[in-house]
């Protein structure tokens, strides 16, 4: 397994390869050129920062049987995808800032997938060719006007509501690893990305049908069971498999 990330030391940001407790730093974003410039920081002396950029943040809904069972809905017989905000990302250890602390606003733990090739009209075989890694992400989500509204963006939108980290990771196999949520120390969702209706090469190839991936774009493969309501206070624990946890704290804006 490779671990890339997003980094800043006083006012510079950039990326770099994290190989034990060494940081390499590349000339380039990582899912463009994995180049080095020779240059090595200790990971300690580092901020960890956002480890993706994309043109595109991609979500996943109904995935997992067990989530479609608890949300009441059907199977639709194809992935159900819709847009993030960008700007909605969030680093680990960064607070989510509910928007409306009056509405219900869940977490969901996902798997993400990072883009690392131009992807078009690409078959489920050739899919995985057009990944370059992996990551963990939340779906914070306003119940409330997801229920209210017809389209899925704003209510998943809002600054600080799509948590990922703290790494990505290449070369690693995610057919079938844990994904958990603890909040406050409670496991919330427990589940295997082996559950997944669609797996990450068929929601690749199903995007890509109808529009251009690009490098570094993300894609949130959805959630599985036990999703619940965050407030202000809680602190929150996404893991997959043995990576390092993705952690982030809740607040009322």
């Amino acid at each position: 397994m490779r671990t890339f990330g997003g980094f800043k030391s006083g006012d510079k940001n950039f990326y770099g390869e994290v190989r034990g407790s060494e940081v390499h730093i590349l000339a380039t974003p990582y899912w463009t050129s994995v180049e080095s410039t020779g240059e090595v920081r200790k990971l300690t002396d580092l901020v960890v920062d956002l480890p993706v950029a994309p043109s595109k943040l991609l979500a996943v809904g109904l995935n997992y049987a067990d989530h479609i069972a608890e949300m009441k809905r059907t199977p639709l017989g194809t992935p159900l995808i819709w847009f993030k905000a960008p700007s909605s990302l969030l680093p680990s250890e960064g607070v989510i800032e509910i928007a409306f602390p009056e509405h219900q606003t869940d977490y969901e733990t996902e798997l993400g997938i990072v883009i690392g090739r131009v992807a078009k009209n690409v078959s489920v075989e050739q899919a995985n060719d057009f990944i370059f890694g992996y990551t963990i992400g939340l779906d914070i989500s306003d119940r409330d006007l997801q229920k209210s509204e017809k389209q899925f963006g704003r209510c998943k939108s809002f600054d600080t509501y799509t948590p990922v980290g703290p790494f990505v990771y290449a070369d690693v196999d995610v057919r079938d690893v844990s994904i958990e949520l603890r909040q406050n120390g409670e496991m919330r969702q427990s589940a295997r990305t082996s559950q997944m209706i669609y797996p990450p090469a068929e929601v690749v190839s199903f995007a890509s049908q109808s529009l251009t991936l690009l490098p570094g774009d993300v894609i949130l493969t959805g959630t599985p069971s036990g999703v619940g309501p965050i407030r202000a206070g809680d602190q929150l624990e996404a893991r997959i498999a043995n990576w390092p946890v993705l952690r982030n704290r809740a607040a009322a804006r």
